[in-house]
């Protein structure tokens, strides 16, 4: 899994970048053929926004794309939401991959 963290008018700092690649491992937990994924951490600078801070993620898996973000007051409430719509997205793109169908029952002779 290629992992890329950057950070758009704030320096990601080592405790940060910690902080996300704890979050993330929820989501390798739950599907672990990701192939790529970009985190995008950045502050608004116009001071009438709310959620200022914003954190968005793409992912690249096997056959799909994955794209989440989520803005707050907080950085780090921004990236543990950002990890819930993501681990929403990963569980339900696993059970659609999943082989659903069942096997026919034997017939009795």
């Amino acid at each position: 899994m290629n992992l890329t963290i950057s950070g758009h008018h704030l320096e990601v700092t080592p405790a940060l970048r910690s902080y996300v690649t704890g979050k993330l491992d929820r989501i390798t937990r739950h599907f672990d053929q990701l192939v790529d994924v970009k985190v995008l951490l950045s502050v608004e600078k116009q001071k009438e926004k709310e959620g200022r801070q914003r954190a968005e993620c793409n992912i690249h898996v096997k056959g799909n794309d994955m794209f989440a973000e989520s803005t707050h007051e907080d950085l780090y409430a921004a990236v543990d939401d950002l990890v819930d719509k993501l681990d929403r997205q990963v569980v339900r793109h696993k059970d659609r991959i999943k082989n659903h169908h069942h096997e026919a029952p034997k017939r009795l002779m």
